[in-house]
């Protein structure tokens, strides 16, 4: 299904590496919890045990946010690269200085 023209077009990717948009990943419990099966089925069965044991509510949506931030960071290709580099030793580490540049540089949006 297309979007109306005046309805913006998800992008397709990561927007960013360090947070996951609404529009990023799953979007139904379905959807989920098939990611969630090619993935581990251990970590399906933890997911729906939490799941079901959670009331309705921000208890539930705080489960499914949890889940969908782990299946995130397990599957994003940055982070998959970040995790190899680090065990084969060919990381280069950033100067803490880069950090505080880049917080700098977003201001008031930080």
């Amino acid at each position: 299904m297309s979007a109306l023209p005046h309805e913006p077009t998800p992008p397709t990717g990561y927007a960013s590496a360090s947070r996951l948009e609404a529009h990023e990943g799953p979007q139904t419990l379905a959807e989920l919890r098939a990611a969630l099966a090619v993935l581990d089925p251990a970590t399906l069965a933890a997911f729906n045990a939490e799941h079901d044991a959670a009331r309705f509510g921000e208890a539930q949506a705080s489960v499914v946010a949890k889940y969908r931030q782990l299946l995130a960071l397990r599957t994003r290709p940055e982070v998959t690269a970040a995790v190899t580099a680090s065990l084969d030793g060919t990381d280069r580490p950033r100067p803490v200085e880069d950090l505080w540049a880049f917080l700098d540089s977003r201001g008031s949006r930080a």
